[in-house]
């Protein structure tokens, strides 16, 4: 007997995951589909585990800034440990995942879902009709389509890595490039960053991104600008990297060169959902092409940033618009940030639309390090950078420094409440703390 759903769920990530538990809680009946790791791809092999990481490298950046100031040397990273403290984590995510769903009496399926029309899907050889349904399962790597691609291992392979190799080369220059490259920097290893134009980072300040770029260049990673991978070759037990008139041998290539939608195996034709390569095509109120099927998080195509917390933003508010709910989705200020001991972060209008536009727009850079907040800290690469429109109206920020997570944060919420210097004043923040210093930017 075919089973009958009110909603169902495909893709147990933070997305799927949120949703599921909010169509329940509206008394609908709910199933979930996983085809892979039960959790997704943020606390199993990406952001989560990815940050655990990043945690020992932060501590040791934090104590190598202070050499000669109390400190004499730079602690080493042990990686087999390190390691083990980011599985005491992601060791428990699937099957505490399995355990939430259960315990809230949502439907559990493993393997994956193709749909055959428009209201059954067929998963494990089992068919399932569902009133609506909710497509919500991400993306994966991409792998450049080179010669030698099969030797390209991915941003996964790093993050499960038992021992650190002594070199490793990254293909391409964004955010996941560069904290992989801080890590395994910070690690040991000799780290190369290639990509095939001169302008990393994209979606990020030049100015900034270049200041960042000198400051992993002085802790000793290399750059590669303006390299075209052709091919990689096996050495045994090694790889050579080859571009033109460029060549580098390394223990591990990482192609780190964008994501692709998981729509694959969907077969989304049968069910007359439309999708591109970026990924399904959705409207203002997160619809597919039909009605009773919506999608959300990373595997739709959007103009927004393709993060974990946006995926949480779509998911309470599909749950709404799979309720009845009749308000477009309206996206907030959405910070992006590029972690590691000095991280970038940024607010407001897109890069792309700055410099469409470039003529309505100023810029003023500050030069923080002798700011007290972060003079004791010794951080000598601070500054935020703050875009204008031709109403001196703030559009844009931009901050570089140990503390930008949380300056951007800050900002992020004066922004949202239009929030005035008079308005700051008014609150008495912890001092010294980023907090602190706010009515110095308003």
């Amino acid at each position: 007997m075919m089973k009958k759903y009110d909603a169902i769920v495909i893709g147990s990530g933070p997305a799927g995951n949120a949703a599921a538990y909010a169509l329940k809680e509206q008394g609908k009946t709910t199933a979930i589909i996983e085809s892979d790791l039960w959790g997704g791809t943020c606390p199993n092999r990406g952001c989560d585990p990815k940050k655990m990481l990043m945690s020992g490298v932060e501590a040791q950046k934090r104590i190598e800034t202070m050499i000669g100031n109390g400190f004499e040397e730079t602690p080493k990273i042990v990686w087999e440990d390190l390691m083990a403290f980011k599985k005491s984590y992601t060791d428990t995510v699937p099957q505490n995942t399995k355990n939430g769903l259960d315990a809230a009496e949502i439907d559990r399926y493993q393997g994956q879902a193709s749909f055959i029309n428009k209201t059954q899907i067929v998963v494990d050889d089992q068919t399932l009709t569902a009133e609506q349904f909710l497509i919500a399962t991400g993306q994966r790597p991409a792998v450049l389509p080179i010669e030698g691609q099969e030797f390209l291992q991915s941003s996964t392979d790093f993050l499960s890595l038992d021992h650190l190799p002594e070199k490793i080369v990254f293909i391409g220059a964004g955010y996941i490039a560069f904290e992989l490259a801080v890590i395994a920097n910070a690690a040991g290893s000799e780290v190369h960053i290639i990509h095939h134009n001169d302008r990393p980072l994209k979606e990020f300040d030049v100015e900034l991104v270049n200041d960042l770029v000198e400051h992993l260049k002085q802790a000793g990673i290399n750059f590669h600008f303006n390299v075209n991978t052709k091919a990689i070759e096996l050495l045994h037990p090694n790889y050579r990297v080859t571009g033109e008139n460029f060549e580098l041998v390394a223990d591990m290539v990482i192609g780190a060169t964008g994501r692709n939608p998981n729509v694959e195996g969907l077969n989304l034709e049968n069910a007359g959902v439309s999708y591109d390569k970026r990924g399904i095509k959705v409207d203002d109120h997160l619809r597919t092409t039909q009605q009773h099927i919506f999608a959300c998080g990373d595997v739709i195509t959007k103009s927004q940033p393709k993060l974990t917390p946006v995926a949480g933003f779509e998911a309470a508010y599909v749950a709404k618009a799979m309720n009845g709910e009749t308000k477009a989705i309206d996206y907030p200020l959405i910070p992006t940030i590029v972690f590691g001991d000095q991280r970038l972060a940024r607010i407001g209008l897109s890069e792309r639309e700055l410099a469409d536009h470039a003529e309505n727009y100023h810029s003023e850079t500050t030069d923080l390090s002798s700011w007290y907040t972060y003079h004791r800290i010794n951080d000598q690469g601070a500054k935020i950078k703050f875009v204008y429109d031709e109403k001196n109206r703030i559009v844009s920020i931009s901050c570089l420094s140990q503390l930008a997570d949380e300056v951007i944060n800050y900002l992020l919420i004066v922004l949202m409440k239009k929030m005035t210097h008079e308005e700051i004043e008014r609150y008495i923040f912890a001092y010294p703390s980023p907090a602190s210093d706010l009515s110095y930017f308003i």
